[in-house]
C-alpha cells in the first residue's frame, strides 16, 4: 500500500518526528507504486507553482515553503517557518529506493525526477 501525503507544519517531511501523522492535510492511497508515483508528480507540479522554495531530501520527500509563511509554536513562543510537505510513502514509512520488493520497477532515470526538475528549473536564475 502506498500513500501520497501532504503535510503542513514547522517540520520538513523527512523528519518523521513522533506523531508526525497529526500534520497530514491530505492523503491518497494506491495499491500500485506506479499509480502513486504519477499522483506524487502531479501534486509536485501543482505545489511547485504555489511555493517559492523547494527542497528534495530524496525523490519522494519534498518540502515547499514561502519565506513569509509561519506557524506559531507554543512550546518556544515564537513563529517558525511553515512547510508544505509532499511525500510518497509505503505503509506510512519512507520508501527504501534500494528495495527490490516494490510492485513495479523504478528505472534509474525516474529515481531523481523530482530533484532533477528542481535543479533544471533553478539553473541560471
Amino acid at each position: 500500500m502506498y500513500q501520497v501525503i501532504q503535510t503542513y507544519s514547522e517540520d520538513e517531511p523527512w523528519w518523521f518526528f513522533e506523531e508526525w501523522e497529526k500534520n497530514i492535510k491530505s492523503e491518497v492511497v494506491f495499491d500500485k507504486f506506479h499509480d502513486a508515483e504519477n499522483e506524487f508528480m502531479k501534486q509536485y507540479d501543482d505545489l511547485k507553482e504555489q511555493y517559492e522554495e523547494v527542497k528534495c531530501k530524496n525523490p519522494y520527500l519534498v518540502a515547499f515553503w514561502n519565506d513569509e509563511e509561519f506557524v506559531y509554536c507554543e512550546d518556544c513562543d515564537d513563529d517558525l517557518q511553515a512547510y508544505k510537505g509532499l511525500m510518497l510513502v509505503s505503509n506510512y514509512k519512507k520508501i527504501d529506493l534500494g528495495d527490490n520488493n516494490l510492485d513495479e520497477a523504478i528505472g534509474n532515470s525516474r529515481k531523481t525526477k523530482c530533484c532533477q526538475r528542481f535543479s533544471k528549473s533553478t539553473r541560471g536564475n
